[in-house]
C-alpha cells in the first residue's frame, strides 16, 4: 500500500460538566468523560480521515492499523493537497490558579445559586442560570516527529433575567468566562445587574430607525470585529471566493483610525498554545491603520492563496480543523469616550449584542443591540430597545471616524462548519458616522 505523505493525530481526553438553574431549582448538574482522537492521514490524491474513541487503551499496533484504513479513504479522494510551511512550536501555557476540577459540583451548584437567587426582585418573572466547564489534556502527534501535550480548563457561567409588567417583557442577561480558574466567587452583583436592566428595558422607548451617527460599545463592536471582519479574513472562506475581502491585500478598506487582530497567543478564553496542525500561533494584524494586511489560514489555505499566517486551524475536541479565529478584537485608538460621545453630537449608543447575520461574501450585515441610548447635543438622553445596526461592511470600515481608548474583551462561542470553539472578541467604543440604524418606534 501506498505510503502516506504525511499523517497526524490530536488526541483529547477530559470531562465536562454542567450546571443549570431555573427559577430556583437546579434543573440539571452532572459531568461526561471523553476520550478521543482524530487522524488525518496525507495521501497523494488527498486526506483520509479516522475518529478513534477510546484512544488511551489503543495499542501501537491498533494505531498503525487506523492509519493504514485512512490511508484507504485518501487514495479515493479527488483534490491534489499542498501544505504551507509553518514552524511547528507550543506556547507556554499559564498555570490556573484555583482549578475549576478540584472544587465540587456542590460547590459550584452553591455558587450558581447564589447569582441567581440575586436576579430575582421584585419585577422579574423568570430567570435562568448556567454553568459549564470543560477540562482536558490535549495531545498531538505526527509523522514528523513532533510531539506536544497540554492542559486546558476553560469555564463560565452565565445569568438571564425576564421582566413582565402587564403583558411586556424583557430580557437581559450578563455572562463571564474565563481559562484562568473558577470564576463565581462574589459575583451575585452580576445577577441584579441583569435583572435590574430587564426591568429599565420595560421603561425604555422603541428605538427610532433611520442614518445617523451611532457609537458602538466594546460589546458590539467587537462582535462586529469578529462576524464581519474576522470570518471574511478567513482563508478557506477566502479561497473559495466567498468573502468581500478577497483580493484586497495591500488595499485601503477603512478608515486610518481602525486596525483588526487576532491575537491566539493571548491568553484569553480564545487562547491557543498550538494550533490543531501542531503550528505555532502567531499574532496576525488582519487589518493595519485601514489597509487590509494578511488572511487567517491553516497551512492547506496558506499554500493556496498566501497573504498572512498559518496558526490559525481549530477544531472541535475530534472533529476536523478549519481555519477559525482566536482573540479577534479592534485595537485602541486615542479618543476617549467622552470626546466620541461629543462627537456623535446626534445619534445613538448601541449597547450589548443579541445577535444577528452576516453574509462575508455579499459583504453585508445586521447585528441586534441589547439596548441603546440617544444621543443629543453631545450628550446621553433617554434609553431605548428593540434596536439594530445593518449596513455593508466595506462602507462601514470606511465610516468608523474615532477609536476609543477602552478596549474591553468578551468571551464567548463561535460556530462554524458544525464546530463551536471557545474565541474572544473586543473593541474600544467607535464612532461610526452615517449607520444605518433599525428600530420600531415612529
Amino acid at each position: 500500500m501506498e505510503e502516506p505523505r504525511y499523517y497526524d493525530i490530536r488526541h483529547v481526553c477530559g470531562v465536562s460538566t454542567h450546571i443549570d438553574i431555573e427559577n430556583g431549582k437546579i434543573d440539571s448538574a452532572g459531568s461526561s468523560f471523553s476520550d478521543s482522537a482524530i487522524l488525518r492521514v496525507l495521501g497523494r490524491k488527498g486526506w483520509g480521515i479516522v475518529t478513534i474513541e477510546n484512544f488511551s487503551s489503543r495499542t501501537k499496533k491498533e494505531i498503525n492499523g487506523f492509519i493504514s484504513e485512512a490511508m484507504r479513504f485518501a487514495s479515493v479522494t479527488e483534490e491534489e493537497i499542498v501544505l504551507g510551511d509553518a514552524p511547528s512550536g507550543m506556547l507556554k501555557v499559564p498555570k490556573i490558579d484555583g482549578n475549576p476540577v478540584d472544587i465540587s459540583l456542590e460547590e459550584k451548584c452553591s455558587l450558581l445559586q447564589s447569582i441567581e437567587a440575586a436576579a430575582r426582585i421584585d419585577g422579574i418573572i423568570s430567570t435562568r442560570a448556567g454553568y459549564s466547564e470543560g477540562s482536558s489534556t490535549v495531545c498531538f502527534t505526527d509523522s514528523c516527529g513532533n510531539e506536544y501535550s497540554y492542559p486546558v480548563c476553560r469555564s463560565g457561567y452565565g445569568i438571564n433575567a425576564i421582566a413582565g409588567r402587564n403583558g411586556d417583557m424583557q430580557a437581559a442577561r450578563e455572562s463571564e468566562r474565563t481559562i484562568a480558574g473558577l470564576n463565581m466567587y462574589h459575583k451575585e452583583h452580576k445577577g441584579l445587574e441583569a435583572a435590574e436592566r430587564a426591568l429599565k428595558l420595560l421603561d425604555a422607548a422603541p428605538a427610532k430607525g433611520g442614518k445617523m451617527n451611532a457609537v458602538l460599545d466594546q460589546e458590539l463592536a467587537g462582535v462586529f470585529a469578529h462576524e464581519a471582519v474576522g470570518h471574511a479574513s478567513e482563508g478557506d472562506l477566502v479561497k473559495e471566493g466567498i468573502s468581500v475581502l478577497k483580493g484586497r491585500i495591500g488595499e485601503r478598506i477603512g478608515d486610518s483610525s481602525l486596525s483588526v487582530v487576532d491575537d491566539p497567543t493571548l491568553h484569553e478564553f480564545g487562547f491557543m498554545p498550538l494550533d490543531a496542525e501542531g503550528v505555532m500561533p502567531k499574532r496576525t494584524e488582519i487589518i493595519k491603520s485601514g489597509v487590509l494586511n494578511a488572511y487567517l489560514h491553516n497551512r492547506q489555505t496558506l499554500a493556496l492563496i498566501g497573504d498572512g499566517d498559518a496558526g490559525h486551524a481549530r477544531a472541535e475536541s475530534d472533529a476536523v480543523p478549519q481555519v477559525r479565529m482566536s482573540n479577534t478584537y479592534i485595537e485602541n485608538g486615542d479618543s476617549s469616550y467622552d470626546e466620541i460621545i461629543a462627537e456623535c453630537r446626534s445619534g445613538v449608543l448601541l449597547k450589548g449584542s443579541r445577535g444577528g447575520q452576516v453574509d462575508p461574501g455579499r459583504g453585508v450585515f445586521q447585528f441586534n443591540a441589547e439596548y441603546g441610548y440617544v444621543i443629543e447635543n453631545g450628550e446621553l438622553a433617554g434609553m431605548i430597545r428593540d434596536v439594530s445596526l445593518s449596513g455593508d461592511i466595506l462602507q462601514t470600515m470606511h465610516n468608523i471616524v474615532l477609536c476609543g481608548d477602552d478596549l474591553r474583551l468578551n468571551q464567548g462561542y463561535c460556530g462554524k462548519g458544525g464546530q463551536s470553539v471557545p474565541v474572544t472578541d473586543g473593541s474600544p467604543h467607535i464612532l461610526l458616522k452615517n449607520a444605518v440604524v433599525g428600530g420600531q418606534g415612529v
